[in-house]
């Protein structure tokens, strides 16, 4: 495993992480979801991301006990707050100061830790003035309950302002976590140079892009049981890629990953990591040996001919439009 710096900080994360939104509390069974865990730890994975939104707060419970008895101070635990939980009272969402601490409280309780290494705005809140979402973070670092501040999916003129808030405070906001792979590049012609500038790094979720770059889905047929496609939350994320163009283009990436000595998927997790403002690819897994395959992206150099093959390929099925990153 590689590591890289989160941000401008002294953060050192592993340059895949473990992500645990569509499986753990909801598609796959307990047992199996601590032996995705497990995998991933014995794979040299230290920095786990979930929410307290993921299975409605399950996900981080399953999570707290599969790493439970891990020394502490080797890993990274990223959690998030906004969506609804709970019940669905009028403060059960947000970012407003009530919401985010008792969200904290509740996530440290379900991950059985005294803090969390970065605690991540879930997404941007237009409803509640941003000074009063960085004061309360700021509290919660103060506190020791959170390390690092991140946020997930906001947009480059969201991230500048967070940062000169987070400066007057004196708090590390170092991370943005948004969607980004080989099909999805929005953040990059706003999002990464105004990170860069501002010292954040991106934490980015889908570099296989919720599995269509594994090759498993195929054009002209029907959707493989059980898959991320068929999933009701993750199938609204993938069904922009479900059309026989792009998976007719997914599967003459087939022999520019072979020449790379690389499966399809570990060619997509690699490509996310050759931007350097990229700290870490997030992996799911509903079966360990999906990890064992996937870490094998961290450290691969492509060559400038074999991106520029790629790109070729992939041609205008590209999306990367800023104006598409994602907002409530």
């Amino acid at each position: 495993m590689e590591f890289r710096r989160l941000g401008r900080s002294g953060l050192n994360i592993s340059e895949i992480s473990y992500g645990n939104w569509l499986t753990h509390g909801s598609q796959v069974e307990e047992e199996q979801a601590t032996a995705c865990v497990r995998a991933a730890l014995d794979a040299g994975i230290t920095t786990f991301d979930t929410a307290d939104v993921y299975a409605n707060t399950k996900a981080e419970s399953v999570l707290g006990r599969a790493l439970a008895g891990q020394r502490r101070e080797s890993l990274e635990i990223f959690t998030k707050v906004f969506w609804p939980t709970g019940p669905g009272g009028p403060n059960d969402k947000g970012l407003g100061r009530k919401h985010i601490a008792e969200s904290i409280n509740g996530s440290l309780k379900r991950l059985q830790t005294d803090y969390v290494d970065l605690y991540q705005a879930h997404r941007f809140d237009r409803t509640v003035p941003l000074e009063e979402t960085m004061l309360a973070f700021a509290d919660l670092v103060r506190q020791g309950k959170v390390l690092y501040i991140g946020v997930s999916e906001w947009n480059a003129d969201q991230i500048a302002q967070g940062a000169a808030l987070a400066r007057e405070l004196k708090i590390p906001f170092i991370s943005n976590q948004p969607q980004y792979s080989m099909l999805w590049r929005v953040i990059e012609s706003q999002v990464v140079p105004t990170s860069e500038r501002e010292g954040i790094s991106q934490i980015v979720w889908s570099p296989i892009a919720q599995g269509v770059l594994t090759g498993k889905y195929l054009p002209g047929q029907p959707l493989p049981e059980g898959s991320r496609a068929t999933d009701e939350t993750g199938s609204k994320f993938i069904a922009r890629f479900l059309n026989d163009e792009v998976l007719e283009k997914v599967q003459r990436l087939k022999p520019l990953a072979e020449e790379a000595g690389l499966s399809l998927a570990q060619l997509a997790v690699a490509w996310v990591l050759q931007n350097p403002n990229v700290a870490s690819a997030i992996i799911g897994a509903s079966r360990p040996e999906q990890v064992h395959e996937n870490v094998k992206a961290a450290g691969v150099k492509l060559e400038a001919e074999l991106l520029a093959k790629i790109d070729e390929v992939l041609g205008d099925s590209v999306e990367s439009d800023p104006r598409l990153t994602i907002t409530p």
